[in-house]
């Protein structure tokens, strides 16, 4: 069953971010003392009184701006207004009624959509104050007073959001979301893709970099499944992240990296790889991701051959060296040539990262294993592996009980792992192998 949509919109400033992080209980969308902080629509799953819901931060509306990041800022919050069940109009008691206000204000009238007027910043508990009642003249019905930041009337409003919820309809299950980050340097086409994949201009793409600040979801169901894509800000060199917003965005891309089970490490085939390229995937690796490398705008690489894909993905996998599990797709998100190439290769990482192997057939594939390759040795003592078990999945985990750990090389765990990788298909994830000595607690 779908869940209701509430879009929170306002002109920049009157409090939208502080007000969906209130709701949503999250430090989700970036809160700054700044016009057009928020610029992608944010989603987030919301609660009250057991009906659940997706609540969507947009940003500031500005009517009047020819700007063209604002312009974009507009469509997007445009498009929230056009997908929402409920809308909140958010304005500021300590602004008063601006002229900004009173277009938002038509706009959403034009929309039909059931509307509550929240009048933000209300900070004292008590009557409201007497410039309150002058958001009366936005024609909108009763204003609620609510201080976002104590949580004053917040649940008065979302009381009013949750009766104006349509009618649940009946729908078959949907079944299992795969989490997929999107994440990369700037100006890469994570953005770019997101928006083909969506079939509609879901966040902001600009030359500019940094364009994207937040961590935005888009969900997309089709005919391989159902996913929750999560566009990410570009993640540059903490040398280079200069103000506390562009800070805010790339933990914001880490966090994005922690509840993804898939990521998407998109590489500019006109640029190849960078130093900076094999930090990011090495935070997906490390966090236990499933992952693929996604080179994008290869519809802009000159003087393709029959040979130019393989020898390039040849050098990515040298590149990769360190992960060396990695499937390569190769597509243009501006063109969306063989886009459609990447939603098998996400159904089956997602598969491989979280299978588990049973404790039966894992020592099969340890004897012969050790039969073909004899553990090594030291000081006329050897290795002596008992059994191997799988205590955990995402990343698929293996322990390996033996006489000592100090015989248990690198090398040979490295064998045991590509032995593993072989026999069950574990392409796109990372395997940790864990040595145990018998009698030691875990």
């Amino acid at each position: 069953m779908s869940k209701p949509i509430v879009a929170i919109v306002g002109r920049p400033n009157v409090g939208k971010s502080m007000l969906f992080n209130k709701l949503t209980g999250q430090r989700l969308a970036i809160v700054e003392d700044t016009p057009g902080v928020t610029r992608d629509r944010i989603y987030a799953p919301c609660e009250w009184l057991g009906q659940e819901f997706m609540l969507v931060d947009t940003g500031g509306i500005e009517p009047f701006s020819d700007d063209v990041i604002l312009s974009q800022m507009r469509r997007q919050a445009q498009l929230a207004i056009d997908k929402a069940d409920v809308i909140i109009l958010v304005t500021d008691l300590r602004s008063g009624v601006t002229a900004t206000d009173q277009e938002v204000a038509s706009i959403l009238l034009k929309s039909q959509k059931p509307l509550v007027l929240c009048v933000n910043k209300c900070d004292r508990v008590g009557d409201p104050p007497p410039e309150f009642y002058e958001f009366y003249n936005l024609g909108l019905g009763d204003p609620i007073a609510v201080s976002a930041v104590h949580g004053h009337g917040t649940g008065d409003l979302l009381d009013w959001c949750v009766a104006h919820f349509p009618a649940p309809s009946e729908q078959e299950d949907e079944g299992e979301v795969i989490n997929v980050a999107i994440i990369g340097k700037p100006n890469v086409g994570k953005s770019s893709l997101v928006n083909r994949i969506a079939g509609e201009e879901r966040t902001i793409v600009s030359e500019i970099a940094g364009t994207t600040r937040d961590a935005t979801d888009t969900e997309i169901d089709n005919a391989h499944g159902r996913y929750l894509f999560i566009d990410t800000a570009g993640i540059r060199r903490r040398s280079r992240v200069t103000d506390s917003i562009e800070h805010f965005s790339v933990l914001r891309a880490y966090m994005a990296v922690d509840r993804a089970q898939v990521c998407v490490i998109m590489i500019d085939a006109t640029e190849g790889f960078t130093e900076q390229d094999s930090k990011i995937a090495g935070y997906a690796h490390e966090q236990g991701k499933g992952c693929i490398v996604a080179v994008n705008k290869w519809d802009a690489v000159e003087d393709k051959n029959d040979r130019t894909m393989q020898e390039f993905q040849k050098k990515l996998e040298q590149d990769f060296s360190f992960m060396s599990y990695v499937p390569f797709v190769f597509f243009s998100a501006k063109t969306g040539q063989r886009v459609d190439n990447l939603f098998p290769l996400i159904n089956q990482v997602a598969a491989n990262n979280a299978m588990r192997i049973t404790t039966g057939a894992l020592n099969d594939l340890l004897a012969h294993a050790t039969a073909r390759v004899q553990p090594p040795s030291d000081k006329g003592k050897r290795l002596k592996i008992y059994y191997i078990t799988q205590p955990s999945a995402c990343p698929p985990s293996f322990v390996c009980f033996v006489n000592s750990k100090e015989l248990f090389h690198f090398s040979y765990q490295r064998y045991l792992e590509n032995q593993i990788r072989e026999s069950f298909g574990l392409s796109g994830t990372p395997v940790r192998i864990i040595a145990r000595e018998r009698g030691e607690s875990s």
